[in-house]
C-alpha cells in the first residue's frame, strides 16, 4: 500500500492529457486526498481560475516547481 506523496495546497499538472477538452487547465491545485485506486493514492484537484474540478491518481500528476518555465 503507498502513502499520498503530494501534500495538500501542492500545484500540479496532469502528465496525461489523453480525453480531455484542449480548454481544460493546465495547472491544479491539490485540495484533497482520497482513498487508494488500483494501488495508487487519489487526490481531488481544484483550478480556481477556470472553477474545473477532477480527481485524478498520483501516478497522472507532476508537481509544478514555482518559478519554472512549462516544459511543453
Amino acid at each position: 500500500m503507498r502513502d499520498h506523496r503530494f501534500p495538500i495546497g501542492l500545484s500540479v499538472r496532469l502528465k496525461n492529457r489523453t480525453y480531455i477538452a484542449p480548454e481544460a487547465a493546465e495547472t491544479y491545485r491539490i485540495t484533497a486526498k482520497l482513498p487508494l485506486t488500483s494501488s495508487w493514492p487519489q487526490y481531488r484537484i481544484r483550478n480556481d481560475e477556470l472553477g474545473q474540478e477532477r480527481v485524478s491518481g498520483e501516478d497522472n500528476l507532476e508537481p509544478i516547481e514555482c518559478g519554472m518555465p512549462s516544459p511543453r
